[in-house]
């Protein structure tokens, strides 16, 4: 659900911190592959494992029991880049512009508690900037709902400063809507008729109402420890849905940004963060790592799994990490694999 996005972090974030261990100037610093194993004994998720993408080659690593590379799990937030990807794409066919309101596509809907969709354009829909309220934050992301619905849940608290990031799930529900009245197909059908299946991601899917995994698969647990393994993805919607594997995220993000999914006018305006000013693209956000390299990419927590990709700007090096559960005791160490990963090594 909401990313944990930013090296300003606020407290509800992903604190982005360096976590590489101290070590002297002649040694070479962890890899990402070694510093994995800390998010099951420090981190405390049960399982974790990653796979990086550069060049032509793949690389993977796991810690912990119950992984295994090709297991689909929940992307959660990570849909967002998926549906971005298609508005966009509609947008270069100047099937919908970004500076519509969402009253033209949807009128009527967006209204109550000081909210209104004239005042909501879909481009501060894409960068959270619409000032929306989020219906998760009353979900808990453990009710399922209809996007009617969920859009109705937001539509009871007044709007935050509109202009400002401000994440909130409602946006991209709402961009779900709007993909199916432009298309009269919905969000899923179109992604996959425009992305998955152009793409060959042949473990990502929709799976709308349905509560189990694709096989292979492994377990997902709660905080707590509780299964949750079994889940109704209406609790995210085309906020977070998603259902892939750490091969289909390589691959996708490195399509994106390698631009085979756009061209480079709307891959250029993907990027652009000045809206949001600096925090959110649209459907991806940036972090810029210690040794001062910028990763692109997007995260996902929904009940029992956390994601997180991160890709140069070119596409050519992605890395996907992924842990079964989507509460981690010291979230710092994603900082430490992303510099790992990306940041030259001393030799």
């Amino acid at each position: 659900m909401p990313p944990l996005r930013t090296l300003l972090a606020v407290p509800v974030s992903l604190a982005l911190l360096a976590l590489a261990p101290a070590t002297s100037p002649t040694s070479a610093a962890p890899s990402a592959d070694a510093l994995l194993p800390l998010l099951v004994t420090r981190g405390g998720a049960p399982s974790a494992a990653l796979l990086a993408l550069e060049g032509t080659g793949l690389r993977y690593a796991d810690a912990g029991p119950g992984i295994e590379r090709a297991d689909h799990f929940r992307a959660g937030s990570i849909t967002k880049t998926f549906v971005a990807t298609v508005v966009l794409q509609l947008a270069e066919e100047e099937r919908l512009s970004l500076s519509d309101t969402v009253e033209e596509h949807l009128p009527g809907l967006v209204r109550g508690a000081g909210n209104h969709g004239r005042a909501l354009t879909l481009r501060s829909l894409l960068t959270h900037t619409s000032g929306l309220p989020d219906f998760a934050a009353d979900t808990r992301g453990a009710l399922p709902v209809t996007p009617l619905h969920a859009v109705r849940i937001a539509l009871t608290h007044p709007p935050a400063d509109r202009g400002r990031f401000s994440y909130s799930n409602t946006n991209y529900v709402l961009l779900g809507l709007i993909v199916e009245q432009v298309t009269g197909r919905s969000y899923a059908d179109e992604t996959e008729r425009r992305v998955i299946t152009p793409l060959g991601l042949t473990g990502t899917s929709f799976p709308g109402s349905r509560t189990s995994l694709p096989r292979p698969h492994g377990r997902s647990y709660a905080a707590d420890g509780t299964d949750v393994t079994r889940l109704d993805p209406r609790v995210a919607g085309a906020a977070g849905e998603l259902v892939t594997t750490l091969a289909d995220l390589d691959r996708f993000y490195s399509a994106l940004l390698g631009g085979e999914l756009l061209p480079p006018r709307r891959l250029r305006e993907m990027l652009d963060t000045r809206t949001a000013h600096g925090s959110y693209g649209m459907g991806l956000f940036p972090v810029t790592l210690p040794c001062g390299t910028t990763v692109w990419g997007h995260n996902g927590r929904i009940a029992g799994s956390y994601v997180r990709t991160a890709a140069t700007v070119d596409g050519r090096r992605v890395l996907t990490l992924r842990m079964n559960t989507d509460a981690v005791a010291d979230p710092g160490l994603e900082s430490a694999v992303l510099a790992a990963e990306f940041c030259p090594r001393t030799r």
